[in-house]
């Protein structure tokens, strides 16, 4: 069975009259990995199968729906989804260039507090061999979630990684208060545990507006929930380096639903932020409308924000929140050592404020790891570093004083001339 290119069909009714009844539950797969291998057993192959036909190779499932491949794109991708008996639902996923199958994978996601979760994946190379497996772990009466790596036996477990932990104890150091804006923090790190803002309770005040939960674990999941993009430790590290009193509040931004950024700065605001670092952007102008008024309405603080990747002048090819030109919020871009801009930072003489470098920078990743980093994400917390230590030496300063003092530290580079504002600024660790 053919579809239509571009378009989503979605099966209900007319599936389950067209179907005769499913086998009996005795031949049903009642488990995550009974339903995958069944599922790379029948489905995967050089041919998709569509609609019924692939109803009638699982015993007991009904489609829900399946995306078409595109031909305009350069990897073809064909995802099916089917109900389960259970409640949960089977994803298979075709990624095949030019039309030859290059991987499968089948992942089986469960209702879990009225939110549909991952829980088991296999993948599969374009002969249909199970390669590997990962399987989350959600841990009874605990935040504890785990993900484990799985060998292609789909049970044994080659390692495993934290999804979510609790906070770990520790004290708070005291100083100026540094919201970080990310995919979140791996908090339960040593170099991290100490360096939490803290309430009266010596609880984080970090949060989780992703999930919607107190515990803000790096992770960014909008891509694969199984292959999470650690990104807000590395930049933490940063700060935790370059400013050395600075108090740490984590906020993991709210992905799937970006108007609620305007709820992130009320967070850092009641949580006595001053600094809030962000190294995020968008080319959606109304995604940040709720960050714009909040921003407004809370003067005191004062947002770093990154000025993107993309190799594009912000002045003629705005994106968002940098090109809002908001009195309190800086924009910053990545340099080299030497005041060149760095290759595919973006760059705009009126829209992005300063230069400076961030290219090969160490940092920690969410392993705890000794890594380099480079982009302006990075540039971002140097910048808010500089801001942090400043303001350590003279908290009484307003926002636009403290905006006055970084922008005092910038001169001309002496390679590029007008591609920012303000200007570059050489060592941003210096006194």
């Amino acid at each position: 069975m053919g579809l239509t290119t571009g378009r989503i069909i979605r099966y209900g009714l007319l599936a389950a009259l067209a179907c005769p009844t499913p086998q009996s539950a005795a031949q049903e797969p009642d488990a995550a990995e009974d339903w995958l291998r069944l599922a790379i057993n029948r489905l995967c192959g050089p041919e998709t199968l569509w609609g019924l036909e692939a109803q009638q190779e699982l015993p007991g499932a009904w489609l829900i729906s399946e995306e078409p491949e595109d031909p305009t794109r350069s990897t073809n991708r064909i995802v099916q989804r089917f109900a389960l008996p259970s409640g949960e639902e089977l994803h298979i996923i075709r990624v095949q260039p030019q039309g030859r199958l290059r991987r499968f994978t089948a992942e089986v996601h469960r209702p879990v507090e009225g939110q549909l979760r991952p829980v088991a994946q296999a993948m599969a190379d374009g002969a249909c061999n199970i390669v590997a497996g990962r399987r989350i772990v959600r841990h009874p009466s605990s935040p504890e979630v785990t993900l484990e790596q799985l060998d292609s036996d789909l049970s044994t477990v080659k390692w495993s990684e934290t999804l979510q932990t609790a906070w770990p104890a520790g004290n708070d150091p005291g100083g100026p208060r540094v919201a970080l804006v990310d995919s979140g923090l791996a908090y339960d790190l040593d170099i991290f545990r100490n360096r939490l803002a803290r309430g009266p309770d010596g609880k984080p005040l970090g949060f989780d507006f992703w999930d919607n939960d107190p515990w803000p674990y790096d992770g960014d999941v909008s891509r694969n929930a199984f292959q999470p993009i650690r990104h807000g430790s590395a930049v933490a590290s940063i700060v935790v380096r370059e400013a050395p009193t600075a108090a740490l509040v984590p906020l993991r931004y709210p992905r799937p639903d970006m108007s609620r950024m305007g709820e992130i700065v009320n967070h850092a605001a009641a949580a006595g932020v001053r600094i809030i670092a962000m190294p995020l952007g968008s080319r959606k102008k109304e995604d940040w409308v709720t960050f714009k008024s909040a921003m407004q309405a809370n003067p005191q603080m004062l947002a770093i924000v990154s000025a993107g990747n993309n190799g594009r002048d912000l002045d003629e090819q705005p994106l968002w929140p940098a090109s809002f030109g908001l009195s309190n919020v800086i924009v910053v871009t990545s340099s080299d050592a030497f005041g060149r801009l760095a290759p595919g930072s973006n760059w705009g003489r009126t829209t992005v404020d300063i230069m400076l470098p961030a290219e090969n920078v160490p940092v920690i990743d969410f392993r705890g790891a000794k890594v380099r980093a480079s982009g302006t994400s990075y540039a971002v917390p140097r910048l808010a570093s500089l801001a942090a230590r400043i303001l350590a030496e003279e908290p009484e300063l307003t926002t636009d004083e403290l905006k006055a003092r970084l922008f005092d530290r910038a001169t001309p580079s002496p390679y590029e001339g007008d591609v920012v504002a303000v200007g570059w600024i050489p060592d941003p660790l210096r006194k």
